[in-house]
């Protein structure tokens, strides 16, 4: 599913490369594969999660049996609210969860370096919009097809 921990990524560098790997697998989850996804998260199945993947990929399965898992486990159970809520609603909160899981992914990762390379892993985390962020986004474009937000920026500047 998720890997293996023994694989675990080390360096500042590394821990990046895997959380933009899985990061770009949930991106893709939730926009370009979306109705494979949501075909998949059966409220009639058991528990689901969805995983990002360190090969750029994604997959929904049940979560490991293994108690405590290896390393942090995505939100349980997101099939269960699928067909209780409007399908975008449904995938902004899916979107939420898998943010949340991303970054305790990096961090768990980053449990063994100092205090100022978990502020530089933070920063390279946070000069990109989340999984949330483009799925807003996403649905602004959808709703104002004439509105061109790609030139706004996502860090305002103090004057």
């Amino acid at each position: 599913m998720a890997g293996p921990v023994s694989s675990a990524p080390r360096t500042v560098e590394d821990i990046y490369k895997d959380y933009a790997a899985r990061r770009a697998g949930l991106v893709r989850a939730l926009t370009s594969d979306v109705d494979g996804f949501y075909s998949m998260c059966d409220p009639e199945k058991e528990n689901l999660c969805l995983y990002g993947l360190p090969n750029g990929g994604w997959e929904v399965s049940l979560p490991v049996e293994e108690v405590p898992p290896e390393m942090p486990e995505p939100a349980l159970g997101i099939n269960f609210a699928r067909d209780g809520m409007r399908r975008r609603d449904w995938l902004s909160l899916v979107a939420v969860h898998s943010d949340a899981w991303l970054v305790s992914v990096a961090f768990f990762f980053a449990a063994k370096l100092n205090g100022n390379d978990r502020k530089r892993l933070f920063n390279m985390i946070n000069d990109h919009p989340s999984v949330y962020e483009i799925m807003a986004d996403r649905k602004g474009r959808e709703n104002n097809p004439g509105v061109d937000n790609s030139s706004k920026s996502r860090h305002s500047t103090k004057v």
